[in-house]
């Protein structure tokens, strides 16, 4: 009589904010795949723990088998410790894969460590290229897809770049979108703005606006760790705020050079609300209902795409040219001119009408269950037969 085969055991990794958004649908999809188990490391790279919790509860994630706890640090120090940390982790679990979403400092260190004790690595948004080197997310893509056996990419421009790259195109898959299986999926849960901002005390500038409201986030290094650049782009927040209103969920990061610089006065004003980092589902109902969106994230970026929400990126480039080119996307960089300029053009035509790019229909992760439970027995057959 012949066994069945055992469940793949598939180590999924999360790092930081930007993970937890991606991770939670390949939980999901990887849990109801008949032949497939996830496990879940949290290194801890993202070290806010109520913030942490908030997500996990917000996208159904569940509780990680191993939580690393590494904190903040250098790019080198933080990536260094979580490969130590993760390595005696990676022995006593002993996965069959590990997968690794995104760009962050995790992403790599899991996958080096992986890779040097001979476990296939999975990298979902794979093929993702800025061309900007000075961006730390831009090495750890790069380094990370020559590393993988398994690519799933989002866009088709990701395979192109992998195969510039002499990636093996049996290695590549293109699955869709992560990002947005998670939006589509807490949609009609997310939060409305009248329950968002209305605890605020200017709420009514917000909510009773004749021109709606603008939603703006900024956290990258590049616009926010130099005074010389972060104060211009606060000085045009402040103009367009006379305009339309804006909610301005303050990373850490950027509050901490607002107040250092002594920069608060550019912002002090009642159209500009300055508040806490927002869960998911409370930033998803404001994007949602939002004129437009100033950010430099990356996620945002896709995220106003599928929502149909004008969107500028406060960046002069972008690893994700699919919302430029078919979304709502205007990649307008940090020239206090050029951002005015595009505003205007929002509030004067309503913006750019994107469409939803291919195969960001809600189901990538079921893609990638399904790529992974047929290459993960073909590889069990093959040892056997061997």
């Amino acid at each position: 009589m012949t066994r069945p085969e055992p469940d793949a055991r598939v180590l999924c990794v999360v790092g930081a904010r930007p993970n937890f958004m991606k991770i939670a649908p390949i939980i999901r999809a990887l849990a109801a795949r008949r032949g497939l188990v996830p496990l879940l490391v949290h290194t801890g790279q993202h070290y806010d723990q109520a913030m942490k919790d908030a997500f996990f509860d917000q996208l159904g994630i569940p509780e990680p088998d191993v939580d690393l706890g590494v904190g903040s640090g250098s790019h080198a120090v933080q990536t260094a410790e979580i490969m130590r940390r993760f390595e005696p982790e990676l022995e006593r679990l002993a996965p069959d894969v590990v997968l690794v979403v995104g760009d962050v400092n995790s992403t790599i260190a899991c996958s080096l460590v992986a890779a040097k004790r001979e476990v296939p690595v999975v990298h979902v948004e794979a093929g993702l290229r800025s061309f900007d080197r000075s961006m730390p997310e831009e090495i750890n893509r790069v380094l990370t897809d020559q590393i993988a056996d398994l690519l799933f990419t989002s866009e088709p421009d990701g395979e192109r770049n992998l195969r510039r790259e002499g990636v093996d195109p049996a290695r590549i898959h293109f699955v869709g979108n992560v990002m947005i299986d998670t939006l589509f999926y807490n949609r009609e849960r997310a939060d409305s703005p009248a329950r968002v901002l209305g605890g605020l005390p200017q709420a009514a500038v917000f909510l009773d606006s004749p021109t709606g409201y603008g939603v703006v986030t900024m956290h990258r290094p590049s616009n926010v760790d130099s005074a010389a650049t972060l104060r211009p782009l606060l000085g045009a927040l402040r103009e367009i705020a006379e305009q339309v209103p804006l909610v301005f969920p303050l990373h850490p990061r950027t509050r901490a050079r607002i107040d250092g610089f002594g920069l608060r006065s550019l912002v002090d004003t009642p159209r500009i609300a300055l508040t806490e980092p927002l869960g998911y589902l409370q930033l998803l109902g404001l994007m949602a209902s939002a004129r437009l969106v100033l950010t430099d994230s990356g996620g945002l970026q896709e995220e106003t795409t599928a929502l149909g929400v004008p969107c500028l990126t406060l960046r002069e480039n972008t690893e994700r040219p699919i919302t430029v080119e078919c979304g709502t996307n205007t990649v307008v960089g940090t020239d206090p001119a050029r951002v005015l300029d595009a505003t205007a053009d929002i509030l004067a035509t309503g913006g750019k009408r994107g469409r939803v790019p291919e195969l960001w229909d809600g189901h990538a992760a079921e893609r990638i269950a399904n790529v992974l439970a047929d290459w993960t027995g073909r590889r069990r057959r093959a040892r056997s037969d061997a």
